[in-house]
């Protein structure tokens, strides 16, 4: 809590037994908490009330899913702090309000202006995260003084994950309640506008009428007088009815342009933002000229596309109740079966509890503890609430420094400190600035706003952001406990050992004194983590000098302290480097000996907790190497006596201004090319989501938000915690005991058959006498709540004989075992003659890897078994694949398959994970739903999901290549192994995809390719957007990238010269027709300046020596057709109703890719009614039989024909009527057939005509084609990386939704990204023997670092090619597949690094190619870039270590 806090007086207890039961308010609405429950958390309680808006990702803080606002009365204003439920323990929050997103709007009363802006914005696919992101923007509105800035906006949004939409979508709709720079609307800026090539800037209102992310209808708009979008802390004024009218959709007569609102007596449009001039509609130069219909859509158009922040029915917030504000904080103890809760109010009370309960923990945010609690199996008897003490919320200033009370939060700090940066002399707030740049990046904003500077201290981790720079500034801690006085310990002392710190078992923390800097002295952070935003350190520090000027002109360091984490069992001091610096010059000569020193300093061991030995190393020197620079230019700015140049004449700090500039991200816009419909047709139309309404309002259902069914009881699952042994015996007569428990069940149970699988039934539903891999189900307890079956399954007792496990391809390979059969051959040409003929000028041999990826989709695996009469199951299932779960759940249950239902409304995203890894659980679940007549749910946390279910499999491709000495290919010799993991699943699929992709784009006239399916002990790896395409076409790019550099070419020019041609025939025989892959290349090239961009980089990097940018252009061809030939097929029925609206069911599962919404789309113009007369329920077995997996991208094509088909004979079928009737409407035409008893319904039915399968030479009907231009900047000293500019240009032919599609192909690239730049799954394998053999150590977002909004490029722009429909998709709207084809796109990130680490390696003089694996992290790109700073620990061809 902000502010000096006072003393009160004697509390009085609060417990349930006295009649002052313990009370919060949610949404308006009073409760009182229930009793022992003090290990529960908010979001439990939140969903047992019904309110499932706030949604379960990750349980540890990391995703955002479960963001709610909690608000709170203190010292006469309100606090508003955005939250993760997930974390906060349930009685944290009494005597608070909390609104979810169910409070602030809803589809029948109206939708939030948050709300509503991202509904029309296209920023929810899925839609499971979107109330997250919905809260994470309330929050902020309303804590915020004034409208944020963009800046503003992105960082709140930080700790908020999406998988699906690349983030851009979310950003744009948001923009609208950003506060604009005035000087953008000054008169210069404007003619700027309008001289400027239309990139970035606004077309007119026309261009927007259907603009991909505006308005979905086409609405023109007109908005009043602009909007406000702050909200006065100390004010409880909601939101939604601060906001002017004439908002979406309507024409208002104020002379309002259709982006733009024009006041009276204003000489242009005003911004919807500030209400300041713009000139939004002036420039309007046609994106595509010669085009009609051409539509560009940019970031600032969504200023004004689609609305004002305003709804047709304008919502009213929850106000905060006015009880909350008249109650005083009590003293609250909640005893429980599990965990006691108390929360002191005085300092006396609290020593006295800690005195009482020296084991107890102490919590605030939670954010430690609550981890411990949920994933640690910690049980903690004891927790102590320290939010109400008024002596740890002091915060109190002076000119000599911050005394801050241990509780109080990040948040408060850093407001605290922003203000003291402000107010005193610049010289006086170097340790400030210092912790406000490095809690920037610590975690998101809802940890920020709970997380205690006590709780950050007294854990004493290791890898802590904040305590190298207590340590290092001079920091003080005090500490005191009941009976002992106040203990002053420094901040240097008070780390022990691991987790150890200088407090007695009695003592707490009551504050910390952070002192001013003094003149002279410079204090600075450091940071390295997988990705920037919401990390955990990989390497950090804090340093501290102070010089003196000894002499005029001669500047020495007086006092020198540097702290590292990250690098030792406790954060450590570097005595050895602080004594080098300490009465030396600030030199070069001092640099050198100081990095010399800091060697000795920090030693970590080969095989130390965390691996990375030599870049944890590197940075260690590398941030010194930084601070030194940095302190030496911040210095000779403040004092001109410091000769700088005469202290480090060195050639290498000649661009030491770069080396020490601080990290300044640009707000993220994007633009939006694409062609809309003629003639107003509904296929074609930029329609946003069906169900963008319900989920910017948490209304949309998923699987775990159904009502239970009565007597619903809940699974949890026994699983190996071994890689590969024998099951001696598994002892469940305890866990049958506990409290709730209904049943064990495990092989012995199952009344079918046992064995599983999607194409071989190699796997056991439940483990019999042998386990193959860690997470794999032996038995599963049922109980009547999730908690009791959790804690049951954990008193299983099972006893194992290790086996040898096989946990890597190299281990598979060393070992022969591999799935015999099922590694298939792909040839062409005659390999052996071309290699020995004159024709090849090189033949070249390498070994290329790509890791694995994690689906990380935002719902995890989930099932609800409903059994029914006569032995119906009705299975609820989180799943891609209906019909195969059916089939397999009624196999082991031994019932036929119409007597299992399996159905699903939508998936929380899915991305091939939930196509065959789904059948696992929702069989576990099924056994004893059978058994007991009663509905059984199963839903995993996520680290279960991540740990059993399986990956994007890793690759390894041994190569060989020839080519001419221009760079044409002229042979290809290729060996891919894939990681299949303990059972077949579809890992020979997708090797057969990644054999017919390994040429990418490129003619190769002699190819053989051979695959090899590799057996190993970890969870079976799986299907994953793309389906192997992408791994087989970064293995082209790899061994092109070796080509080019062989050659001494630029690679874009060895790729271009290899582009297939029109007429060429790829290796396994299909003839490439209507090829756009040359019209995508030359266009993102020219859209994108290639070569004035390759100039500007060029000329960069030659002025930049610790800084390098890249440049790659990559083009992608995706083969759209399931590759089993018997997949592609599909099935749709179609209902037409006596009112006119139309109900449609097809076999494809709607995950986000916004299937439902094409489909209505299909059935609307072919029926010729309105898109909102057609809906679609939801997908299951007994409407569609028999329908495929939705997935190789192939379900647009499939079910849109089948629609169509249906839609086809109800039309037929009508003629006569409508013949009859001329001027009827439809629904006077239907009831007129109805009278006639002509059949309004129709089973529409579609195969792809002209395919073979694997194997033939026709495997796939078309392909998809496509380019991405990239542009990043890497850090050559820490391998930190910005992506600057992406141009994408795709060939969807035409396109049935362009906002869907353009939705589709940003997140694919930014998922593309992620798998090649960012996401590493790091196994217990030989690599790694810090991990426990066979465990996966990434299992949450914590380890595992999908992309934020903060790493997508700053600016991206995508075009769909026009005029290019697809022939082979007449039933499609001559249409292509869009989901898998742009993720490989995302690659081009990854080569563009690449390219950056060439310029860094020639500067050192490193020559020629080298071999850079995938993932392309901080730690591979900064080993690459090597220098004189790596050297001592590793060689320029180091390659990092990696789970492949």
């Amino acid at each position: 809590m902000p502010g000096l806090v006072t003393a009160s007086p004697q509390p009085e207890e609060v417990t349930a037994a006295n009649g002052k039961a313990p009370i919060c308010y949610i949404n308006g609405r009073r409760y009182s908490l229930p009793s022992g429950r003090g290990e529960a958390t908010l979001l439990q309680y939140l969903r047992e009330l019904g309110l499932t808006g706030t949604k379960l990702g990750c349980g540890e803080g990391g995703c955002g899913a479960c963001t709610v606002m909690v608000s709170n009365w203190h010292q006469g204003q309100l606090i508003h702090r955005a939250v993760n439920a997930c974390l906060a323990p349930l009685y944290s929050v009494e005597g608070m309000h909390i609104i979810t997103v169910e409070g602030i709007g809803n589809p029948r009363q109206g939708l939030h202006p948050v709300q509503e802006r991202l509904a029309k914005a296209h920023g929810s696919q899925c839609g499971f995260c979107t109330p997250g992101f919905v809260m994470s923007m309330y929050s902020l509105l309303r804590s915020s003084p004034e409208a944020p800035t963009g800046e503003e906006i992105e960082d709140a949004l930080a700790g908020n994950l999406c998988r699906c939409t690349g983030y851009r979508p979310i950003l744009d709709a948001f923009r609208v309640f950003a506060k604009a720079d005035p000087a953008a609307y000054t008169e210069e800026s404007i003619a700027a506008s309008k001289a400027s090539n239309g990139h970035g800037h606004h077309q007119n209102g026309n261009s927007h009428a259907n603009g991909a992310n505006g308005h979905a209808n086409g609405h023109s708009n007109g908005n009043g007088n602009g909007l406000s979008a702050a909200d006065s802390s100390s004010s409880d004024e909601g939101l939604a009815g601060r906001y002017t009218d004439g908002g979406v959709g309507q024409k208002v007569d104020n002379g309002a342009k259709e982006n733009g609102v024009k006041q009276k007596g204003a000489q242009g449009p005003i911004c919807p933002s500030t209400g300041k001039p713009c000139d939004c509609g002036a420039a309007s130069p046609s994106p595509t000229p010669g085009s009609v219909n051409a539509v560009q859509s940019s970031s600032e158009d969504k200023l004004t596309q689609g609305g004002s922040a305003y709804h047709s029915k304008p919502t009213a917030e929850p106000i905060f109740p006015p009880e909350l504000k008249q109650r005083v904080p009590t003293e609250l103890h909640m005893p429980g079966p599990l965990t006691d809760w108390y929360r002191p109010v005085t300092l006396k009370s609290m020593l006295a509890l800690r005195a009482q309960f020296p084991n107890s923990r102490i919590v605030v945010g939670n954010t430690e503890v609550g981890i411990e609690m949920k994933f640690k199996d910690a049980a903690y008897r004891v927790l102590i609430g320290a939010t109400h003490v008024p002596e740890l919320n002091v915060l109190e200033a002076t000119p000599e420094g911050m005394t801050v009370g241990a509780s109080v939060n990040l948040s408060a700090l850093m407001t605290a400190m922003h203000k003291q940066v402000k107010v005193l002399p610049e010289h006086k707030t170097s340790t400030y600035k210092a912790l406000l740049r490095q809690l920037k990046y610590f975690a998101g904003a809802q940890i920020r706003n709970t997380a205690s500077l006590a709780g950050n201290v007294c854990t004493g981790s290791p890898i802590s952001d904040v305590n190298p720079l207590y340590m290092a500034a001079r920091a003080v801690f005090t500490v005191v406990g009941e009976g002992t006085p106040e203990r002053q310990i420094p901040a240097e002392e008070f780390f022990l050992g691991y987790r150890q710190v200088a407090m007695q078992p009695h003592e707490i923390l009551l504050r910390v004194h952070i002192p001013t800097t003094r003149e002279h002295e410079y204090v600075h952070e450091f940071k390295q983590a997988h990705r920037r935003d919401d990390d955990i350190a990989i390497v950090n520090a804090g340093m501290r000098v102070l010089l003196k000027e000894a002499q005029p002109g001669q500047w020495v360091i007086q006092e020198a302290k540097i702290a590292y984490g990250g690098v030792a069992p406790k954060t450590i001091m570097a005595p050895k480097a602080a004594a080098a610096l300490t009465n030396q010059a600030l030199s070069h000569d001092t640099l050198k000996a100081a990095i010399a020193a800091v060697a000795e300093d920090v030693q970590i061991s080969a095989n130390a907790p965390g691996g990375m030995v030599e870049f944890r190393r590197s940075l260690v020197s590398s941030f010194l190497f930084r601070f030194l620079l940095n302190t030496a230019s911040l210095h000779a700015e403040s004092s001109p006596s410091y000769p700088l140049a005469e202290a480090f004449p060195c050639e290498q700090y000649d661009d030491s201004a770069a080396v020490s500039s601080q990290y300044k991200r640009k707000v993220a816009s994007g633009i939006q090319y694409f062609t809309k419909p003629e003639n107003g047709a509904v296929v074609g139309a930029p329609e946003r989501h069906t169900a963008a309404d319900l989920q910017v309002t948490g209304a949309a259902q998923y699987c775990d938000d159904i009502v239970p069914p009565r007597g619903m009881l809940h699974a949890a699952l026994v699983v190996s915690t071994k890689a590969h042994a024998k099951l001696i015996s598994v002892d469940a007569s305890a866990a049958r005991e506990m409290d709730g428990v209904e049943g064990y069940f495990d092989h012995t149970h199952v009344p079918g058959r046992n064995d599983i699988g999607p194409v071989l039934h190699d796997e056991e539903a439940f483990a019999t006498t042998t386990v193959t891999c860690i997470g794999q189900i032996i038995g599963v307890i049922v109980a009547d709540t999730e908690a009791h079956a959790r804690m049951a399954a954990k008193a299983v007792k099972v006893e194992y004989e290790e086996l040898p496990a096989l946990i890597s391809i190299e281990d598979a390979i060393q070992a022969n075992s591999y799935y015999e059969g099922q590694g298939h051959t792909i040839e062409c040409g005659d390999v052996e003659k071309a290699f020995s003929s004159g024709e090849c000028a090189h033949v070249l041999e390498g070994t290329a890897r790509c890791g694995g990826q994690e689906h990380f989709y935002l719902e995890p695996q989930c099932c609800v078994v409903i059994p029914g009469e006569n032995d119906e199951m009705n299975v609820i299932a989180s799943s891609q694949g209906l019909t195969k779960n059916q089939s397999e759940v009624a196999k082991v249950l031994g019932i036929p398959n119409n007597k299992v239902v399996a159905r699903a409304k939508r998936l929380g995203g899915a991305f091939g994970g939930k196509e065959t890894r789904s059948v696992p659980f929702n069989v576990a679940a099924a056994v004893p739903a059978w058994h007991l007549n009663r509905a059984v749910r199963l839903c995993l946390d996520r680290d279960e999901d991540m740990q059993s279910s399986g990956h994007r499999h890793a690759f390894i491709g041994k190569y060989k290549v020839g080519c001419t000495a221009e760079g044409k290919l002229v042979a290809l010799q290729i060996d891919l192994y894939n990681n299949g993991g303990n059972s077949l699943d579809l890992s020979a699929s997708v090797m057969d995809r990644a054999l017919l992709h390994c040429e990418n784009s490129y003619a190769i006239p002699h190819v053989r390719a051979q695959g090899h399916v590799c057996r190993t002990n970890t969870a079976s790896n799986t299907a994953f957007r793309g389906f192997g395409g992408p791994q087989g076409m970064i293995m082209a790019e790899m061994y092109m990238d070796h080509v080019a550099r062989t050659v001494g070419r630029p690679i874009e020019g060895v790729r271009e010269l290899n582009l297939y041609r029109e007429g060429e025939t790829s290796p396994y025989g299909q003839i490439i027709s209507s090829s756009q892959v040359r019209t995508c290349w030359d266009l993102v090239k020219q859209k994108g300046e290639f070569e004035k961009r390759r100039a500007a980089v060029e000329a960069f990097n030659a002025g930049s020596r610790h800084r390098k940018r890249g440049l790659a252009l990559i083009p992608t061809k995706f083969g759209i057709a399931f590759t089993a030939l018997l997949l592609n097929q599909a099935g749709a029925l179609v209902h037409v109703y006596t009112d006119g609206t139309v109900l449609v069911t097809h076999g494809g599962v709607e995950m986000g890719q916004g299937l439902h919404t094409k489909m209505a789309q299909v059935a609307a113009q072919a029926l010729g009614v309105p898109l909102n007369s057609v809906f679609i329920a939801e997908t299951a077995t007994d409407k569609v039989a028999n329908a495929s997996p939705s997935a190789a991208s192939a379900c647009s094509d499939l079910y849109g024909a089948a629609v169509n088909d249906a839609c086809r004979q109800i039309i037929e079928r009508l003629a006569p009527v409508r013949a009859a009737m001329p001027d009827a409407s439809f629904t006077q035409v239907v009831n007129a057939a109805y009278v006639k008893r002509i059949d309004l319904s129709a089973h529409g039915f579609y195969i792809t005509p002209g395919i073979t399968g694997f194997g033939g030479n026709a495997p796939f009907n078309y392909y998809t084609f496509g380019a991405a231009l990239t542009e990043v900047e890497v850090d050559t000293l820490t391998g930190m990386f910005d992506v600057i500019h992406t141009d994408i240009v795709m060939d969807v032919g035409q396109s049935m939704n362009p906002a869907i599609d353009i939705g589709q192909i940003e997140g694919g690239f930014v998922q593309g990204m992620g798998w090649t730049c960012l996401e590493e799954l790091v196994w217990g394998d030989k690599d790694h023997p810090w991990v426990r053999p066979g465990t996966l150590h990434t299992r949450g977002p914590g380890t595992y670092k999908i992309p934020t909004a903060n790493d997508i490029p700053v600016e991206m722009r995508v075009e769909l090619l026009r005029d290019a429909p697809c022939a082979k998709t007449p039933m499609a709207h001559s249409s292509k597949a869009i989901g898998e084809p742009p993720l490989f796109l995302g690659a081009a990130v990854m080569f563009a690094l690449k390219d950056a680490v060439y310029a860094a390696r020639e500067a050192q003089g490193h020559k020629g190619w080298f071999q850079m694996y995938s993932p392309a992290t901080p730690e591979r790109l900064r080993m690459a870039c090597a220098d004189d700073l790596t050297a001592p620990f590793a060689g320029p061809d180091y390659a990092a270590k990696g789970s492949f």
